[in-house]
């Protein structure tokens, strides 16, 4: 998908570059803040380019916790680690639990957003781990 047919589906927009996050992140991504974390629960509208995908990462919390990805534009990717990879298209709802180690990101020829809810917690944080090896994102499309 091109970034002209993207911006069309893309109906939260593409926000600003996530340059506080980007040594996280293998390409470019975006950030466009919904809602106000000191207001309410955080929702951000996510974006990134083709092939960009975030480094293997926890949510940790003692209660409560995790994420939960609100596909909403163009192709994505989703894995948990020692399971299989799940194709992310527009509408599809990925619930993480709190304690377990995954990703995501856009498939190679296509942007990629989604809508991303910070679940409350008690002591919550996350554990940003290593990138996602090229070897393993490139088998994901053959």
């Amino acid at each position: 998908m091109s970034e002209k047919e993207f911006e069309k589906e893309n109906v939260f927009g593409k926000g600003e570059e996530n340059t506080a996050y980007a040594r996280y992140f293998t390409g470019a991504s975006f950030l466009h803040p919904l809602t106000d974390p000191k207001k309410t629960v955080f929702l951000a509208n996510v974006t990134f380019e083709p092939s960009c995908r975030n480094a293997w990462h926890i949510h940790h919390a003692t209660s409560g916790g995790g994420q939960i990805l609100v596909c909403t534009a163009g192709e994505g990717w989703y894995m948990e680690e020692g399971k299989e990879p799940v194709s992310l298209t527009p509408g599809t709802v990925i619930t993480i639990p709190a304690e377990v180690k995954h990703w995501h990101g856009a498939k190679k020829n296509s942007w990629f957003s989604h809508i991303a809810i910070e679940v409350p917690g008690t002591d919550t944080h996350t554990e940003w781990c290593e990138g996602v090896s090229d070897a393993l994102y490139d088998s994901l499309e053959k």
